[in-house]
């Protein structure tokens, strides 16, 4: 079977992409620091980090990246793109104080995994829609206790529940599938 890194230094990531893409390549973690470009479009950077992890391979080994974000409707698609900043600088609490007076919390969680083998560079969309809510729930990580989908926050769904709705899960979904049908 063969390879496919994953350029990330989330083992979780990994763990997801390996659940997906079972039987049609092994994953492998690439802990490789690509640039990411500024740009307020998820496609555009995880295909650029992909090209960017592909080359410093220095060999034929595929590569995936994936770019995510939380789009809130009431904050005209804020923090988007720029999701990860804005949690290390403000905090989830601080995001939640935003959106809280809003008067639409709707928000979606959108993910794109960008796949590069030196000859193709191709994007894979998924998103899951929601509600910003109070923070709630012990599990997950970064946004997951204020983004409620179905009555529960993704910090208080269980790691299999979670994955099977996630936006990264519906990108790598749509991934596995290309990368079949291109292998048959």
């Amino acid at each position: 079977m063969r390879t496919l890194r994953f350029a990330t230094t989330n083992p979780g990531k990994v763990r997801e992409a390996e659940e997906y893409l079972d039987g049609v390549y092994d994953v492998e973690q690439h802990d490789y620091d690509y640039v990411e470009v500024q740009s307020s479009d998820l496609a555009e950077i995880a295909a650029r980090g992909a090209e960017d992890a592909f080359e410093a391979g220095g060999d034929d080994v595929p590569v995936i990246v994936d770019d995510a974000g939380l789009f809130v409707r009431g904050l005209d698609g804020f923090p988007g793109p720029y999701s990860s900043y804005v949690e290390d600088t403000l905090g989830v609490e601080r995001v939640w104080q935003l959106a809280e007076g809003l008067d639409d919390r709707r928000a979606a969680f959108r993910c794109v995994v960008a796949f590069a083998d030196g000859d193709t560079t191709e994007t894979f969309a998924g998103s899951v829609q929601g509600t910003l809510v109070a923070p709630r729930g012990d599990g997950g990580f970064g946004y997951d206790p204020i983004f409620e989908h179905g009555g529960e926050t993704f910090a208080e769904m269980g790691t299999d529940r979670k994955n099977a709705l996630s936006h990264r899960g519906r990108a790598l979904a749509k991934l596995a599938d290309w990368l079949a049908e291109r292998r048959s």
